[in-house]
């Protein structure tokens, strides 16, 4: 009995030793993982950043809603994403409080900023489509002579 006491032990160490070296080991996986996926998020909303910078770049101040309605709703998303993700995460993630705040107020400005274009671009649409047809408050279109002149 003495040497099943003294076995067990040394098993119960080393099993101990073996569990702690793989809780170790997949700590370091998890935290990779939660980097590659940190970068992935962060990669799809830089890639929507530079589509809507591209279209700033044609000298003027202001955006044109209806080019950038839909790069601004993807961007809202993608930053809505980054940001599920990283409250989801944020203990095994190791993300300081400060930044998911300021992650969540940007991600809040972007939204408001998308449905503010987007509301512009469709009151530009409907301006549009009013002009063509002579709609309220337009005169109706001139129409051209038909037949040889």
């Amino acid at each position: 009995m003495t040497a099943r006491k003294l076995t067990f032990p040394v098993c119960t160490t080393a099993l101990l030793g073996a569990l702690a070296l793989l809780v170790a080991l997949a700590g370091a996986a998890r935290a990779g993982d939660c980097n590659e996926d940190i970068a992935n998020l962060s990669k799809k909303r830089q890639t929507f950043i530079d589509q809507l910078n591209q279209l700033a770049k044609g000298g003027k101040k202001q955006l044109d809603p209806i080019a950038s309605c839909p790069k601004l709703r993807a961007l809202a998303a993608a930053e809505r994403e980054l940001v599920a993700y990283l409250t989801k995460n944020k203990d095994w993630c190791n993300v300081p409080e400060e930044a998911l705040q300021n992650l969540t107020m940007s991600s809040g400005k972007t939204g408001q900023v998308a449905n503010q274009a987007c509301k512009v671009a469709e009151q530009i649409k409907k301006a549009q489509e009013q002009q063509a047809t002579g709609g309220p408050g337009q005169p109706p279109a001139p129409k051209l002579p038909a037949g040889p002149l």
